[in-house]
């Protein structure tokens, strides 16, 4: 039985998640006290013994990101405390995984950092959902699961009967998750070529493809400050798309980004419930969100029993 070894808790990240996915297991949270001192530092107390029981922590790393890595932290060496046989870090957004390579002399590789803490805080296994960038699996020396939002965007789209689509990537990186996505539709694919001036900005310089008269649907990771996409969507329409709409896995959401959203001509933005939305982004009309519980779910139910994840894609 499932319930005998599994125990799942959830960080204050992003509890609404955690419970969908327990209700998909059929499995309540875990007891779990989370509290901070009044300078801010984090105490955790775990309610119930998991000595020789397998452990997963839901949380992801969005805003407050340090705030909710310590909490993910601090959590794994009370698990590893608590005598946990596994403990399992499921990190729906990734934070800090743009900073993945050395961009210019003396900055970071804060992806590895994190990856380092997440192992010597005492993780027995990461399971996240796509990855800014997949080579982030070899920072770590534990296994890594990096499932992806691809049949949840797949799903809906084909739901919505849209006629002659093209999937857009929103510049040249972005191209393999986009001809994943039009392969599994059977569709055209087009790349918008764009050069950054300066972080969070992104200017749009050309189209490569056929998008005359088409429906475009932008694919990306992550949205952030949503520059990128509400820049690609004007661009795309100036040359003859009917319609733009975006689909992107992690809603950061952050800066102008809400503002940004309102005015652009974008039909609407598409993303999952890895990040929790505060009001003001709903309040936009140009967002909906996807569950990515039951996928979460069902990895966390194929790592429990030591079964395939990749075969969640077959």
């Amino acid at each position: 039985m499932m319930e005998e070894r599994l125990r799942l808790f959830s960080g204050t990240a992003n509890p609404e998640l955690t419970g969908d996915i327990g209700q998909y297991l059929n499995i309540s949270p875990g007891a779990l006290q989370i509290q901070r001192f009044s300078d801010g530092e984090i105490f955790i107390q775990i309610g119930e013994t998991i000595r020789g029981l397998d452990a997963f922590f839901i949380q992801s790393t969005s805003a407050p990101a340090n705030d909710n890595l310590m909490e993910l932290l601090i959590f794994i060496d009370a698990a590893k405390r608590a005598s946990a046989h596994h403990i399992c870090a499921v990190i729906p957004y990734f934070g800090y995984a743009r900073q993945e390579r050395k961009s210019a002399s003396r900055t970071p590789i804060t992806a590895k950092l994190v990856a380092d803490m997440l192992t010597a805080a005492g993780a027995t296994r990461i399971l996240t959902m796509d990855l800014h960038a997949g080579a982030i699996q070899g920072f770590f020396n534990i296994p890594v699961d990096n499932i992806y939002a691809a049949p949840i965007f797949q799903k809906d789209i084909q739901s919505r009967s849209m006629d002659d689509i093209v999937i857009v990537s929103p510049d040249v990186g972005g191209v393999v998750r986009a001809r994943a996505l039009a392969k599994r539709l059977h569709v055209d694919i087009a790349i918008v070529d764009k050069r950054r001036p300066a972080p969070n900005q992104a200017e749009v310089m050309n189209i490569i493809g056929d998008i005359d008269g088409r429906h475009c649907i932008l694919i990306d990771d992550i949205v952030d400050t949503a520059g990128t996409l509400c820049g690609a969507a004007k661009a795309l329409l100036e040359q003859g798309a009917t319609k733009v709409s975006a689909y992107a896995t992690h809603g950061v959401l952050s800066g102008q980004a809400a503002e940004r959203l309102a005015e652009s001509r974008l039909h609407e933005l598409v993303i999952t419930d890895t990040i929790a939305q505060p009001q003001i982004i709903m309040d936009t009309g140009k967002v909906r969100i996807l569950t990515a519980a039951p996928l979460l779910a069902e990895a966390i139910s194929r790592i429990y029993n030591a079964r395939s994840v990749s075969s969640l894609y077959n």
